[in-house]
């Protein structure tokens, strides 16, 4: 959530910091803002509601000269979307001037405390409270911009990213973070400064990633000096990036959605190399070799996750009870943070997070570790929060997602949950070789199969039109197909804003069969499995109802596609590895009923990429 970016160097740090903002759109926002500090020690704020490309107007014929600035996206928290509530925020004197991602959680206190000492507020944000509350302290106790910031993050409680400059040290940004992610890139005799590292890269590849507590200090010319809250001095680790901009780039397509939507074959490609040999024979993840203690010990695995990677966690489930035998509960992060689990040293848990900085899965990976658990993280973001604090994981490796709207990640992490079930499979000895080889071999054959689902994108397009108008929508699926159902529902809530509910299709006789009618399209997922006639019930119990059927049934069907009003034909693929093919129509989906609405497929209304905060 929220986008920053900052620039010290030899360079005009404005459009710099606008190519960045713009970088950084994906991650949801509904207000931005720019501060620019120039050589005459002249600290301009620019900020307005909407969009970037209502900043650049608004700034337009403004004095944007300087070759220090910071930016930001804000997304929403305490006040309204406005430009007064926009970042950055000047202190009282106007001599500072901060940007922040997170939450103050204790503002209102702090923001009490310094009015009661005279200190005036222009805005309703908690972000003001900490740039009025540094200012303070250093009037109060005469103290520099860097002592003042680390005695006001003593008195903070929350998570934060935060950017300052003062406008009497021209050269000077200083930023600090904790359980919110900020990376800094290192130029050649400049820094930069982002939210992640997709605004750097045009620029640099070499990076450090701020660890939780961390305070960065970058002055042009000079090393990056990076501290804590106490002072003390931090070692650094520069790391290499490893991203171009053609991953952060559209390459002819309308939107990321799409684009990445297409890359789903690329990219399931990559997440299984160096992990499933050529001949697809047999499954190597580093972190089963190097933990088979600790993970084949397991009494039972519990799936920490939120979201979309709350639907893939349902997936792994049944993939890992199903060829491990070994017990596992998938829990919405949220929840588990908060309600006192139970969970020890016998267990392992799972955190999934595309970003590797969702808030409430990082929340709980430190509750069970806390707890002794020995934690595996699935992550897509080199470097971030998540992979840090685990004992061991798996990256996904898909490459940057810029929708809002996961699509690719999706696939890559149901494609590393069943490698990771196929490993433990093979270690414990549950896996008969003949079953073994027969799902390896399947799994290498999925981008192929994704291929050929991709063919029918303009057949979706078309169908697409049709319920462009509907109000709901309700998605049925059975076995490994309900979390499909689940996820094709989210997927058209995100960015259509059409409601659509997920049900296993067994449930809709206790409940929302009530709601089919005419005007109701349903979505039933019906491929050649063990459940198929059971599903053929239920369509034929939509269809008495006059219910519109859109149905997902494997290539030849005749039966289902004899009653349904809408067929999608997709390859025969093992039904353990169906939801990696299942998937991909739902998303398309989505994707061209949105289109038609005339919706921001990229960046729906209110949601936010990568939410770090509760």
């Amino acid at each position: 959530m929220c986008g920053i970016v900052g620039y010290t160097g030899k360079r005009e740090a404005y459009p710099i910091l606008i190519k960045g903002l713009k970088r950084l759109e994906y991650r949801g926002y509904d207000s931005a803002g720019v501060a620019l500090l120039n050589d005459n020690s002249t600290l301009s704020v620019y900020k307005t509601k909407g969009k970037v490309a209502n900043l650049e107007e608004y700034c337009a014929d403004k004095d944007k000269s300087g070759c220090v600035g910071i930016a930001h996206t804000r997304w929403a928290t305490h006040g309204e979307p406005s430009s007064v509530n926009a970042h950055p925020h000047y202190s009282e004197s106007k001599n500072l001037a901060i940007i922040h991602n997170g939450i103050i959680e204790n503002y209102a206190s702090l923001k009490a405390n310094l009015q009661e000492r005279g200190v005036e507020f222009r805005s309703e944000t908690d972000t003001e409270v900490l740039v009025q509350l540094v200012e303070y302290i250093m009037v109060k106790k005469s103290l520099d911009l860097l002592t003042a910031v680390q005695v006001a993050l003593h008195q903070v409680i929350g998570a934060y990213a935060i950017a300052i400059v003062d406008k009497r040290i021209p050269h000077q940004i200083i930023a600090a973070r904790k359980q919110s992610p900020l990376v800094v890139g290192i130029g050649d005799g400049e820094f930069f400064l982002g939210s992640d590292a997709t605004p750097i890269v045009e620029y640099t590849d070499k990076v450090v990633y701020l660890e939780d507590g961390n305070i960065a200090v970058m002055c042009p010319g000079e090393e990056l000096k990076v501290v804590n809250i106490y002072n003390d001095e931090q070692s650094l680790v520069v790391k290499t990036v490893d991203m171009n901009l053609g991953q952060i780039e559209k390459g002819g397509f309308p939107h990321f959605m799409l684009k990445e939507i297409f890359e789903q074959p690329e990219c399931i490609t990559t997440c299984m190399r160096g992990r499933i040999n050529t001949e697809a024979t047999h499954v190597t993840l580093s972190a089963v070799i190097d933990y088979k203690e600790q993970l084949l010990g397991a009494k039972r695995i519990i799936i920490v996750a939120c979201g979309t990677s709350w639907h893939a966690g349902l997936i792994g489930k049944q993939m890992i009870e199903t060829l491990c035998r070994i017990p596992v509960e998938v829990e919405y992060a949220s929840e588990f943070r908060y309600r006192n689990p139970v969970v020890g040293k016998d267990d392992v848990v799972i955190a999934i997070s595309q970003s590797g900085e969702t808030a409430d899965t990082l929340a709980a990976v430190e509750l069970a570790k806390a707890n002794g658990a020995f934690i595996y993280g699935i992550c897509n973001a080199i470097g971030s929060s998540i992979p840090r604090a685990t004992n061991t994981g798996s990256y996904i490796h898909v490459g940057p997602e810029i929708g809002v709207a996961s699509t690719k990640a999706f696939t890559g992490q149901v494609t590393v949950l069943a490698m990771l079930a196929l490993a433990l499979a093979k270690e414990k000895g549950t896996l008969t070789n003949d079953d073994y080889l027969s799902i390896v071999g399947e799994l290498s054959s999925i981008p192929a199969k994704m291929q050929e689902v991709l063919k029918l994108n303009d057949r979706i397009a078309d169908l697409s039109r049709t319920f462009t108008y509907a109000r709901n929508f309700l998605y049925l699926g059975r076995g490994f197909s309900y979390p499909v159902a689940l996820e094709g529902a989210l997927k058209l809530k995100e960015i259509s804003y059409i409601h659509a509910e997920g049900y296993p299709a067994a449930e809709m006789k206790h409940g929302p069969i009530a709601l089919i009618d005419s005007d109701m399209p349903v979505v039933v997922i019906a491929t050649h499995n063990a459940m198929y006639e059971k599903v053929l019930s239920n369509i034929q119990e939509i269809k008495a109802r006059k219910g519109k059927v859109i149905a997902l049934v494997s290539k030849g069907d005749t039966t289902i596609s004899a009653i349904a009003d809408e067929v999608i034909e997709l390859p025969d693929v093992l039904e353990c590895l169906e939801p990696l093919i299942a998937t991909i129509p739902l998303q398309m989906l989505a994707y061209h009923i949105a289109v038609c609405k005339g919706k921001n497929v990229d960046q729906p209304r209110n949601l936010a990429k990568s939410v770090t905060v509760e």
